[in-house]
Order: C-alpha cells, then sequence, then structure tokens
C-alpha cells in the first residue's frame, strides 16, 4: 500500500488509545524483518531511520530510505518513514526529498535556551514543508552549574513545567520524555516512573514517545502505553536478536560463508521480535 505518514499513524493510535511501534533500521534485513513483523501482527508500523544509521551507510541517505520507501510500497499493513534523532540541520533538509513524512529533532544535549532556539526553528522549516516534528527533553541543567543530561540518560527525568514551556515555545508536534528508559540497553530491566508519566500526559497536549524502549519489559511498555505513550522506539531489541541469530547460525555452521544463510537467520529473528513487541502494545485497551 501507499507509504504513509507518521503523523496519521500517531493519531490514529491515539483514537484507539494505543501506541505505534517505531522500529530503528541499519540494514535492508532491518527493512524487511520490521514490514514482515508488522504484517503477521497485522498492525501499522514506523520505520526509522538515525543519524547515526545515515553516518553508518557512508552519509548516504537516499539508499536505505529508498529501500524503506519500496517494502512500505509492497506491504499489507501502513508503513511509514522517520529520521530520528537528527542533529545536523544539513541531514533534517535532506529528510523531505527522500520520502520521509517526520523527523525527531535531537537537540537536548544543549543548553536549554539553545535548545529551545534551534528546535524552533527545525520546527518551522519542517511545517512549512509538511513534516511532522519530535523532539526531546530530558533534565535541564545549568542551575548548578551542570550540562544538561541528554533525556534518555539514567536517573534523568523531564520536568512537567518546562516541558509546558518547551512545547508551546517550539511548537513540536510530539515529545519524547524522559521517564526511566535508557538507549542501548541489552536487558529488559528498566523502571518507568508512571505517576511522571501520567502529569506529563495530563499536563502536555501533544503525543508522548517513549524512546529507548529496548530495555523495557512488556508489563511496563502496557503501563506507559496506558499512561499517555503514543509512540514507542525499538531499536537494539532487534540488533540483539539478529546478532544472536548469527552468532547461533555460525555455531552451528562454523565452515559457512554464504551470508544469505545467516542473514535470513537474522532477519527472521527480528521479524519474530518485531511481531512480539507489536503484539504487546495491542493488549492495551484489549
Amino acid at each position: 500500500m501507499p507509504l504513509t505518514t507518521t503523523g496519521e499513524l500517531i493519531t490514529r493510535a491515539a483514537r484507539l488509545r494505543t501506541a505505534v511501534a517505531a522500529f530503528n533500521i541499519i540494514t535492508l534485513e532491518h527493512v524487511e524483518a520490521v514490514v514482515a513483523g508488522a504484517e503477521t501482527a497485522g498492525a501499522p508500523v514506523v520505520l526509522q531511520v538515525s543519524q547515526n544509521a545515515v553516518k553508518f551507510r557512508n552519509g548516504h541517505l537516499r539508499p536505505l530510505a529508498r529501500a524503506a520507501v519500496a517494502a512500505a510500497e509492497q506491504a499489507a499493513v501502513p508503513v511509514a518513514l522517520h529520521l530520528d534523532h537528527v542533529q545536523s540541520d544539513a541531514l533534517l533538509r535532506r529528510a523531505p526529498d527522500a520520502g520521509f513524512s517526520s523527523v525527531m529533532y535531537d537537540a537536548a544535549r544543549l543548553p536549554y535556551a539553545e535548545n529551545l532556539a534551534v528546535t524552533h526553528a527545525a520546527a518551522d522549516w519542517a511545517h512549512a514543508r509538511g513534516l511532522w516534528i519530535e523532539a526531546e527533553l530530558g533534565q535541564i541543567g545549568g542551575k548548578d552549574g551542570r550540562p544538561p543530561l541528554d533525556a534518555h540518560a539514567p536517573g534523568a527525568r523531564t520536568d512537567p513545567a518546562e516541558a509546558r514551556d518547551f512545547l508551546a515555545r517550539t511548537g513540536v508536534d510530539a515529545l519524547a520524555v524522559a521517564v526511566g528508559s535508557t538507549h542501548a540497553m541489552t536487558t529488559r530491566t528498566a523502571a518507568l516512573d508512571h505517576v511522571l508519566l501520567k502529569r506529563l500526559a495530563a499536563e502536555l497536549a501533544v503525543p508522548l514517545v517513549l524512546h529507548g524502549s529496548s530495555g523495557v519489559p512488556d508489563d511496563e511498555l502496557v503501563r506507559a502505553v496506558e499512561g499517555g505513550i503514543g509512540k514507542v522506539n525499538v531499536g537494539t531489541a532487534l540488533n540483539t536478536a539478529l546478532t544472536r541469530a548469527v552468532r547461533e547460525h555460525l555455531g552451528r555452521h562454523p565452515q559457512a560463508v554464504d551470508p544469505r544463510t545467516y542473514l535470513a537467520a537474522g532477519r527472521t529473528a527480528m521479524a519474530d521480535e518485531v511481531a512480539r513487541i507489536v503484539r504487546v502494545l495491542g493488549r492495551v485497551g484489549a
């Protein structure tokens, strides 16, 4: 079916009181696995390309983006394309022509005033071109001389009052909030601050996004969506599934040299993990 937009999927999820699963992709096998897993679970999905993934692809955005668009057009479920953790204005400006309907502009590392200024400028630029824009806000530093904490550094928490100010002054469409998840977790042991999440959901008038969801146990994910999360970002869980399957295959077949054999095993493992996570989110309101 035609490529859909992230904004449409988020709006639909809000109406159904659930969340959209968004998966970071690095290789063609990631793309195929996410689409296959979403089709198995019968739910829409967002394909995400991060700035780090673009760097890995030698700075080229279009090859992976075009593969994602082609996969979306052949998918049996709605698929959107999102440019994730953009810190470069030059990369931001490449998004529309590459097929992206949304971007996550990441300036949370900057002092608050600078974060406001550059995010506001990015939002104005994105909205003028029909892009849906997400930003993030962690724990603002500077009050005692400390730098700001990344939104998903251990211990970071988003303050509701600061978040209200941030949204009012930037005009972004969604906010990734710091409530206890951490990027790149390989164990599913994160404990979320559900009290804070409910406060944020009650006080903020935009969809909330949970980054670092690979480290969040199933029941915590369900509670997070029930508490107001509208988009759930997953990356490391796919890489863990891929790597484990490849290692197991090569362990059983140490003489294997055809990459199709072990990449097929990895792709299947990722697709299974996508379907599992999408089904977990589907438990909300069921």
